[in-house]
């Protein structure tokens, strides 16, 4: 890797990381190319970006976001997982890791708060932003749906009462 081919991996890094809403470090400590790839997909389908770097890129990449907390963080085979979404990274990361022993959390970020991997596993264990949407507008759709057959009932009771009048006359 050249020194043009490094500024543009920094400056590419530095663009997510800036973009990010929370960083998650992990350990690669042996994955094949096939759990790689795997695991990839699974961070493109939830929106969120999985890069492995060399450690020194990362933290030139770091400076100027809100995350430069983390590079302590980055010793070792490592990679960085980022999405706008703040559970997204996080949770793609544990549920991948607890069926495969050889991808370690080691810990991460949310803007300028540092987490372990305990503050990890409990972001991971948050509701994504696409399923609160969803329950918030369930909640919102429950009240109108109930208002509708209130208000609808009286009238079918009535339709129902003459349906009755009219075959008792017809009888």
């Amino acid at each position: 890797m050249d020194r043009a081919e490094k500024a543009e991996a920094v400056s590419s890094l530095n663009a997510t990381l800036s973009n990010a809403a929370a960083v998650v470090i992990v350990r690669n400590l042996g994955l094949t190319v096939a759990q790689s790839t795997v695991l990839r997909q699974q961070m493109r389908d939830a929106g969120a970006n999985f890069k492995v770097t060399k450690n020194r890129l990362a933290k030139i990449a770091l400076d100027g976001t809100s995350y430069t907390g983390i590079s302590d963080l980055l010793t070792g085979p490592t990679a960085i997982a980022s999405s706008t979404d703040p559970v997204a990274a996080a949770k793609i990361a544990v549920e991948f890791a607890k069926t495969n022993d050889k991808l370690e959390i080691v810990g991460g970020g949310m803007g300028e708060m540092v987490l372990d991997v305990e503050g990890v596993k409990a972001l991971a264990a948050l509701p994504s932003l696409d399923e609160l949407r969803g329950k918030l507008v369930g909640l919102l759709q429950a009240p109108a749906t109930k208002v509708a057959q209130i208000a609808a009932a009286p009238a079918g009771q009535l339709a129902r009462v003459f349906g009755a009048y009219g075959a008792k006359e017809a009888a």
